[in-house]
């Protein structure tokens, strides 16, 4: 792994969502072999990764922006995650407002999860990017952190790819035509990963707001779309989940930290 840390931020950040991209697209994938996926192997999947993602946003985002701030930290932090948090209300307000499909309320399903989906990547991307930029700029991100962000987002990824593949597939849409759109879904997260880990490498002050924003839009997203989608199958099962995700990242971040 020393090859890896020897890289630039943004060649980690590259990889990293490629890393990710890889993993919805191999969610997609299951659309050409398979009619369908278990419930609860999907409701699993969700819940561990929100506990993952849920620990590495105050581990690997807001701790490490509360440490770079001396001065007027809880407004600097409050305001960025609460921007980033608005970010993906705004974009839930709107997906839900288009008037796509107009008549065919299975296919206007479809077309706003697709487009949810990948506007929900953004922010995601984003956080990777800056976790990693944010690494290489000597800040008090921990490597461990940032891949652990990677890892939640990318385990997150597999079940998106196929609520995108699916869908588009039960609604008539040829087998390797969904995989496609599916796994499309995820590109979206190398770019805005690329860009985010090159805003903070360029301008190192910006990253106390990069952090807690990208903080704000993860919690956002895990509220919103992976908490409920997990409790489908029952909140045990998904209570477990989450916990588990949570301990498993923390015991990460403590011990290698």
């Amino acid at each position: 792994m020393q090859w890896f840390y020897n890289l630039s931020g943004w060649q980690q950040a590259l990889l990293a969502t490629t890393f990710t991209w890889a993993l919805t697209a191999a969610g997609a994938l299951l659309v050409i072999f398979c009619k369908n996926v278990g419930n609860k192997t999907f409701s699993l999947m969700m819940s561990s990764a929100a506990g993952i993602m849920l620990a590495s946003t105050f581990f690997s985002l807001l701790m490490p922006a509360m440490e770079l701030v001396q001065e007027y930290s809880y407004l600097i932090l409050t305001a960025g995650f609460v921007l980033g948090g608005l970010l993906i209300i705004v974009t839930d307000i709107v997906t839900g407002k288009l008037n796509l499909f107009a008549g065919n309320a299975k296919k206007q399903s479809c077309a706003v999860m697709c487009i949810a989906v990948t506007m929900h990547n953004i922010p995601e991307g984003m956080a990777i990017g800056v976790a990693f930029g944010a690494l290489s700029a000597g800040s008090n991100v921990e490597a461990v952190g940032a891949l652990m962000l990677a890892v939640g987002i990318g385990i997150q990824n597999f079940p998106e790819g196929m609520c995108v593949a699916f869908p588009l597939r039960a609604n008539g849409m040829g087998r390797v035509k969904s995989f496609f759109i599916g796994q499309l879904s995820g590109v979206v997260e190398i770019v805005a990963g690329v860009i985010g880990a090159l805003a903070v490498t360029l301008a190192s002050g910006i990253l106390p707001w990069a952090l807690s924003f990208s903080a704000g839009a993860m919690m956002a997203v895990v509220c919103s779309e992976m908490i409920p989608e997990s409790f489908s199958e029952g909140k045990i099962k998904a209570t477990v989940g989450i916990v588990f995700g949570f301990a498993l990242m923390m015991i990460l971040d403590i011990a290698f930290g």
